[in-house]
C-alpha cells in the first residue's frame, strides 16, 4: 500500500513538476485569494474592479517601460567584463537596483504623504505631511550611500589579491636586479 502511494506521488511529481505539498499550498493560496476577493468585492465592486484594471494598465503601459528603460540604461552605464561563456558580468548593477527598488516601494506605500496630498492621512499618522518628503529623500540617499559603500568594499576585496600579486611580482623583479 505504501509502495503504491509513493508511486502515485512520484507520478504526480513527474506530471505536475513539484511535490504534492507544493500543489496543496498553491491550492490553499488560491482559496485564500478567492476568499479575500469575495470579501473585497462585497463593498464597492465597480470601484475595486476599476482600480485593479487601472493599476494593471498603469503598470503595464507606463511603469514597466519606464523601469525597463532605466534598468537598460543602468546596465549600459555599468557594462562589465565579458565572461568566458559569452555573458557579461555586471555585479554593480544590483547596487543600483536594490536601493532603487526599496525607495520605489517606500514611495509606492507613502506617496500621498510624500507628495503632500495628506487629506485624511495626517490625523491617522499624527504627523504633518511636510515631514514625509524630506524623510523619504534622506532614506533614499542613505540606501544609495550604503549600497555604494558595499560596492566599494566588495571591489576593494576583489582587487586585493591582484594588488598582492602585483606587489609580489614587483618585489621579485627588484630582487633579481
Amino acid at each position: 500500500m505504501n509502495h503504491s502511494a509513493s508511486g502515485r506521488a512520484t507520478a504526480l511529481r513527474n506530471r505536475y513538476g513539484a511535490s504534492p505539498l507544493h500543489l496543496l499550498l498553491v491550492l490553499a493560496s488560491f482559496a485564500l485569494a478567492v476568499y479575500a476577493g469575495i470579501r473585497l468585492l462585497n463593498g464597492d465592486t465597480l470601484g475595486v474592479v476599476i482600480w485593479f484594471v487601472g493599476a494593471a494598465l498603469l503598470h503595464d503601459l507606463v511603469l514597466l517601460p519606464c523601469y525597463s528603460v532605466t534598468d537598460r540604461g543602468t546596465q549600459w552605464l555599468f557594462r562589465g567584463r565579458q565572461e568566458p561563456g559569452g555573458g557579461t558580468h555586471r555585479p554593480s548593477v544590483n547596487h543600483v537596483r536594490v536601493p532603487a527598488f526599496v525607495a520605489g516601494t517606500l514611495f509606492l506605500v507613502w506617496w500621498p504623504l510624500i507628495l503632500r496630498q495628506d487629506g485624511h492621512y495626517t490625523p491617522a499618522t499624527g504627523l504633518s505631511a511636510e515631514v514625509f518628503l524630506p524623510r523619504w529623500l534622506l532614506i533614499t540617499a542613505a540606501l544609495f550611500l550604503a549600497s555604494a559603500l558595499v560596492l566599494i568594499v566588495r571591489t576593494w576585496l576583489r582587487l586585493r589579491p591582484r594588488r598582492k600579486a602585483a606587489r609580489a611580482q614587483a618585489r621579485a623583479r627588484r630582487a633579481t636586479k
